[in-house]
């Protein structure tokens, strides 16, 4: 069990005084949940410990006589384990806000105790659009992004430009399935046509025998419907068998800047995907950038650790105005009701069904002769506005939004 509950606790603001009366125990308590050491150590991990802990201070929440305590756990992308630490985190460590949580198959056993436990669950890691469909919570907020964003965002406009047959490699669990769902739908809407799929296990090292059937499907495109390791281990062995100098194009459908630079621009240029946020975009997200990878073993932030800092930012906010964290429900409504604005993400909402709105970006990896630095690797292709960068509401089924 030492593995299963917290690997960090952190004491990130102390107060003092009557204002700590407000507040569960005293203290409000963010359970940050993750893969530490595995497939998406590098993309969530322990680095999303340090963004918790960075929107905490950016706060002030010592100054308001708020006392915050920030614990983090592995889940090891098992949903019976990420269920086991968050039974432990709130029954016994009376943690009142889960965040993170990579991994969709964990991420929607959290969503339930959760709801059960009227707690609070902020989602930075995990992309499955359910959340916000018919998985919806009252206790659960959508923050990054989701399958439905990628698929609106790469695959549109792999079609748009003439990429109209696909063949998807897809990781075989709830988030792979649902990105390609998703994707297939777009590509289908779009005019394109989808020529088969084959399932890998998660994680998977070996990919040979997938990427033959890909390449044997003589489609234009190879969609990954996977992530980290998983993502940069089939590109490299697809590398290897010689798939796109024999004409095939892979798209990345949920890409990171820490695979990115795993891959190296020799490898990776000329990669189309969709992301939430990129660190170079403007001086807060590089501000941001500097102070996050001096804590980080010098490792850039992705744009789940952008995520994690602006919901915990949010969600702190949203207590303070209550001047009680006690009901997740009514928190998670006034988060709703609040606009969110934040250095990192902007300006945006939070809608009825928990999806938190915020532009998208298409990015293209650079080429080894364009990129300025070590963490200089993307370059933006397009601008996906608010409004159209996620499932309109009406489409996802969620039980809590009014017919």
């Amino acid at each position: 069990m030492h593995r299963m509950i917290s690997l960090t606790a952190l004491a990130v603001a102390l107060g003092c005084g009557s204002a700590q009366a407000q507040y569960t125990d005293g203290t409000i308590k963010i359970g940050v949940m993750n893969d530490m050491s595995g497939t998406y150590k590098d993309l969530s991990g322990p680095g999303s410990v340090v963004a918790a802990k960075m929107a905490v201070e950016d706060f002030g929440a010592a100054a308001k006589g708020m006392k915050v305590e920030i614990v983090g756990a592995d889940h090891q992308n098992k949903p019976d384990v990420g269920s086991n630490v968050v039974r432990a985190w709130i029954d016994t460590d009376k943690v009142d806000v889960i965040v993170d949580v990579p991994t969709s198959s964990v991420a929607l056993a959290v969503n339930e105790i959760v709801r059960e436990k009227n707690k609070v669950f902020l989602v930075s890691g995990a992309a499955a659009s359910d959340l916000t469909g018919e998985k919806c919570s009252p206790n659960t907020i959508h923050w990054t992004y989701d399958t439905w964003a990628l698929a609106n965002g790469t695959g549109k406009a792999i079609v748009k430009t003439g990429g109209d047959t696909w063949f998807f490699l897809t990781a075989n669990y709830a988030f792979g399935l649902a990105l390609e769902r998703d994707t297939a739908a777009v590509v289908t809407k779009n005019g394109g046509k989808v020529l088969g799929q084959v399932r890998h296990p998660f994680p998977a090292t070996d990919f040979s025998s997938f990427l033959l059937q890909a390449q044997a499907s003589k489609a234009k495109i190879i969609g990954l419907a996977n992530a980290g390791a998983d993502t940069t281990n089939a590109i490299k062995q697809a590398a290897e068998f010689g798939i796109v100098q024999g004409g095939q194009s892979l798209a990345g459908l949920l890409v990171f800047l820490t695979d990115v630079k795993a891959l190296g621009l020799p490898i990776a240029q000329g990669l189309i995907f969709t992301e939430a946020w990129y660190w170079d975009m403007n001086d807060a997200n590089r501000e941001f950038a500097k102070k996050f990878a001096a804590q980080n073993g010098g490792v850039y932030p992705s744009m789940i650790h952008a995520g994690v800092y602006s919901a915990v930012m949010h969600y702190l906010k949203a207590v303070e105005a209550l001047k009680s964290d006690a009901d997740g429900k009514a928190v998670v409504a006034k988060m709703k009701e609040m606009p969110t604005d934040d250095k990192l993400l902007g300006k945006g909402t939070v809608r009825a069904d928990g999806r938190k709105i915020h532009p998208m970006y298409l990015f293209e990896v650079k080429k080894p002769a364009e990129s300025k630095g070590p963490w200089d690797l993307y370059k933006l292709r397009a601008t996906i506005p608010a409004d159209e960068a996620f499932r309109p509401m009406s489409e996802g089924g969620c039980p809590l939004v009014k017919s």
